[in-house]
C-alpha cells in the first residue's frame, strides 16, 4: 500500500508512539485487503464502548491510545447504561465505575460523548459519497445505503486508528465496483412498519456480506430503511443495500439475474414467542426517532403502561423533545439514553421475556441478554405494555 512521506513519517514514530500505533493498524487492514493508499474520512464512529462488550481488556486498550487526539469529528457507538440515570436503572455499581473509565479514555481523546446507533442524528457529518470510518453496523448500513456514503464496517480500534490518523484504507465499499449489487430479492406483498424488520432477517440469512437489489410493493420510510438494514446486518453481514426506485445508487443498476422471491408467510414467520409471561417491553433499536416516538404517544392514547417498558433514544433527540419525552415518562415509559438494550447488562437486572418491535434486537438478544424475546410490531408491544393483550 502507497504512503505519503507524511504518512511513513507517522508509521515510523515521527508522530509519537500512539499515532505510529494507530498507522500500524491501519497499513495492517490495508494489507489484507490489498487497499492501494489510505483516503481522508469526513467523520469516525467508533463501537467498543459498552463495558459489557470490551471489558478490562478494551480499558488496557484505550489507555494505551492516550496522548493522541481525534483529528476527525468522531462520536461513540451506545455504552452499557444511561450515563445520567443508571442508578434508578439497577445498573451494578462496579459496572458503572467502568463504564464511566471508558467514557472518559474516550473523551481524553478529545471524541464527541454522543453514544448512539443513529449519529445520522446528532450531527456526526456524512453525506453522499463521502468517505467515513463508522463501526456501528446499523448505522453503517443506514449512511451506505440510505444516504449514499462510503464506509466500511469498521472495528473499534481500525475505527479509532482512523480517527486519530484521520484517514482508512481505501478498498471495500470506499470504490465504486464494490457497490454494485450481487442478488435480487423480490418481495411480493406490501409492508409496513417491524414487517421491514422480519424482511431483514431473512435476507440477512439468506445473502450473508452480498449487496442485494431489493424490489418492493410499497416505498419505506426512512425508519423502515432503518429497522430493514439494522436487521440484515444481525442476521447477515449485509452493509449496503439497494432499493429500487427508492435509495440514491439504485438507477445505477440493473437487477442481478440471480433472484428470488419471498412471500409474505416467510415474512409472517419471522414474528414470535407468546406474550404470557412478557416482563419487559423494549423498543428503540436502533435508536427512536422522532416520528417514532409520536407514534408510541398516539398508541399510548392516554393510557398508562402496567408493565416495565423502556425506550431507547439518543440523548441529543431526548433533549430536543423534552415535552413529549416527559409525556411519555408520565405514562410510565422509562427514556433511556446513552445506551440499547444489546449492550446493557440485562442478564444481570433480572429479566427474563423481553418484548421488541426490532429484527436487530429479536437476533442478539438471546444470546447477548440471555433471555426469551418476542418479536412484534411496535402498536403490539404498546399494547402490551398496557396490558391490554
Amino acid at each position: 500500500m502507497y504512503l505519503t512521506k507524511s504518512e511513513e513519517k507517522a508509521f515510523e514514530g515521527e508522530r509519537g508512539h500512539v499515532c505510529r500505533k494507530a498507522m500500524e493498524i491501519l497499513v495492517a487492514l490495508g494489507d489484507i485487503y490489498n487497499a492501494d493508499k489510505l483516503i481522508d474520512v469526513k467523520s469516525v464512529q467508533v463501537a467498543g464502548v459498552s463495558y459489557k462488550t470490551i471489558g478490562d481488556a478494551g480499558i488496557d486498550f484505550l489507555g494505551d491510545m492516550q496522548g493522541e487526539k481525534v483529528r476527525v469529528p468522531t462520536q461513540l457507538n451506545p455504552a452499557g447504561m444511561d450515563l445520567e440515570r443508571w442508578r434508578e436503572h439497577g445498573i451494578p455499581e462496579k459496572f458503572a465505575v467502568e463504564q464511566k473509565k471508558i467514557i472518559e479514555l474516550f473523551n481524553e481523546m478529545g471524541v464527541d460523548i454522543k453514544c448512539t446507533c443513529t449519529p445520522y442524528y446528532t450531527g456526526l457529518p456524512h453525506g453522499f459519497e463521502e468517505h467515513l470510518a463508522w463501526s456501528e453496523s446499523s448505522a453503517v448500513s443506514y449512511v451506505n445505503s440510505v444516504v449514499g456514503a462510503r464506509t466500511n464496517r469498521e472495528g473499534g480500534p481500525s475505527a479509532l486508528a482512523a480517527a486519530i490518523v484521520g484517514r482508512t484504507p481505501n478498498y471495500g465499499y470506499h470504490l465504486k465496483r464494490e457497490r454494485r449489487p450481487d442478488i435480487t430479492i423480490k418481495v411480493d406483498s406490501e409492508l409496513n412498519g417491524s414487517d421491514y424488520g422480519a424482511l431483514g432477517r431473512i435476507i440477512g440469512r439468506e445473502v450473508g456480506d452480498k449487496v442485494p437489489y431489493i424490489i418492493l410493493k410499497t416505498k419505506p420510510s426512512k425508519d423502515e430503511l432503518k429497522g430493514l438494514g439494522a436487521a440484515m446486518a444481525s442476521t447477515g453481514a449485509v452493509a449496503l443495500y439497494h432499493i429500487e426506485d427508492t435509495t440514491p445508487e439504485s438507477s445505477q443498476y440493473k437487477p442481478p439475474s440471480d433472484e428470488f422471491m419471498l412471500e409474505r408467510s416467510e415474512i409472517d414467520r419471522e414474528f414470535k414467542g407468546s406474550t404470557e409471561g412478557v416482563d419487559l417491553v423494549a423498543v428503540g433499536c436502533p435508536h427512536l426517532s422522532e416520528n417514532q416516538l409520536r407514534d408510541i404517544k398516539h398508541y399510548l392514547g392516554g393510557r398508562e403502561v402496567e408493565k416495565e417498558t423502556w425506550v431507547f433514544v439518543s440523548r441529543e433527540i431526548k433533549n430536543e423533545l423534552e415535552e413529549l419525552t416527559m409525556q411519555l415518562e408520565e405514562s410510565g415509559i422509562k427514556i433511556i439514553s446513552d445506551t440499547c438494550m444489546v449492550v446493557s447488562p440485562l442478564e444481570e437486572l433480572g429479566f427474563d421475556k423481553v418484548m421488541v418491535d426490532s429484527g436487530k434486537a429479536a437476533t442478539y438478544l438471546p444470546s447477548m441478554g440471555g433471555v426469551e424475546v418476542v418479536f412484534s410490531n411496535l402498536k403490539h408491544c404498546i399494547e402490551v405494555a398496557c396490558n391490554e393483550d
